[in-house]
């Protein structure tokens, strides 16, 4: 026997349990994000290409080795959108939202990059995200690593994952620093991976977080950003942490946490756990003031952050299966009839019901037992003659007959 179609490697088909959890960091995250006034965005799934190499970067590896793009029927180069934030910036720009300043927005959906499947890491995945638009103020990064915090917070995880901390400092702090990490890792050339070289030239902050093995003593050696940070973002990081304090949010300091786009700006940061193996960031995000810049727009200040949808689906506990309130179930081809329009009616009234609608009495009641339901309402010729159910307690055994027009009042919980 044929099996059939297969699923394209790297993607996934999200059922059962799986779904349950999946719906679960959704519906927390949009409870939360309610909670904090974010407005809920919805922006295409794909992009024109230089949409994305102009804000990634054209040497990084999404760019150059993990992007889904293509040519359309019109000859124009697309591409699937790998991440969330430059189709944001794009939308800002095109659709004229900076008259809205500051934009506090969040939305959620899938992203696509060609990398090595492995847990928790799909082709197809999905993500969360948050952003603020359109001010420089470190609340705005508070306001977002609060946000983050209470996620987790509501989805039970706040013991399994720590929130890492570093600055980027200022553009004067950046190109110092830049310039003491070429220097330091040009002087120790020779023993650098034949990646980090590469990266030398392009993307020195990046060999700060390499894992070649080889690499690592020289990374650890490189000069600190702390002696290099202006006065004016050592206070902005000051104020982000006092911030953080005083909202009962707890942070650790990682000194070595890097963004290597020079559009990054003062904060970085990682929500970590050691719960999924070597992949260990959950969400991660920073201030990116240089980004709309680089996108042909003016100096917009904006700080954001994105979240794995299975990856914290894969942490939290399941959610309680979905229970039906009722199971009507029908006896003869009379009352399967009607139940159709009683079904109908409890349903508008708001009680979450379904119909067994196959065998005899004892399996249907079986099929209502099963389904973790409260009530069983059985309806025959005889009932409905005299509009009324049988209204059967599962739990207890109960039974009593109930008009069919106070049905929807009496399966109400009290």
């Amino acid at each position: 026997m044929s099996k059939g179609p297969q699923r394209i490697r790297g993607t996934q088909d999200i059922w059962g349990e799986e779904a349950d959890r999946f719906a679960a960091v959704v519906a927390a995250f949009d409870r939360v994000r309610r909670l904090y006034a974010f407005q809920h965005v919805e922006i295409p799934v794909f992009e024109a290409t230089e949409i994305f190499a102009r804000s990634i970067g054209e040497t990084t590896d999404i760019v150059s080795k993990e992007m889904y793009t293509f040519e359309d029927r019109g000859g124009d180069s697309v591409t699937l959108r790998p991440e969330f934030t430059a189709g944001v910036c794009r939308a800002f720009l095109s659709e004229g939202w900076q008259q809205h300043m500051p934009l506090k927005l969040a939305m959620h959906g899938p992203v696509f990059r060609y990398e090595r499947p492995q847990k928790g890491r799909f082709r197809q995945f999905h993500q969360l995200d948050a952003e603020i638009i359109g001010t420089d103020a470190p609340a705005a990064d508070v306001e977002l690593l609060v946000l983050a915090d209470q996620l987790l917070r509501e989805l039970g995880l706040s013991d399994a994952v720590r929130l890492e901390l570093n600055t980027l400092g200022d553009a004067a702090t950046r190109d110092a620093w830049r310039a003491a990490l070429i220097a330091h890792f040009e002087a120790r050339r020779s023993d650098l991976s034949e990646e980090s070289i590469g990266r030398l030239a392009r993307n020195p902050l990046r060999i700060l977080d390499s894992k070649d093995s080889g690499d690592r003593p020289i990374a650890d050696a490189a000069p600190g950003i702390d002696d290099f940070l202006t006065a004016e973002a050592a206070a902005f990081f000051a104020r982000v942490t006092a911030g953080l304090d005083a909202a009962g949010v707890c942070w650790t300091r990682n000194p070595r946490l890097v963004r290597g786009l020079d559009y990054y700006r003062h904060t970085a940061f990682e929500f970590t756990t050691d719960r999924l193996g070597a992949q260990g960031a959950v969400i991660a995000g920073g201030r990116y003031d240089g980004l709309i810049e680089s996108l042909g727009g003016p100096h917009t200040p904006a700080v954001g952050w994105a979240a794995g949808i299975e990856r914290l689906g894969m942490m939290i506990e399941p959610p309680p299966p979905a229970r039906p309130d009722a199971i009507i179930v029908p006896l003869g081809d009379v009352a399967e009839a009607a139940a159709q329009h009683i079904l109908a009616d409890l349903r508008r009234a708001g009680i979450a019901c379904d119909m067994a609608f196959r065998g005899n009495m004892k399996k249907r009641m079986a099929k209502a037992d099963a389904s973790g339901a409260r009530f069983a309402i059985i309806i025959g010729e005889d009932e409905l003659a005299r509009a009324e159910a049988k209204v059967k307690t599962l739990g207890s055994g109960e039974q009593a007959s109930i008009p069919l027009s106070r049905l929807a009042g009496a399966l109400r919980p009290a």
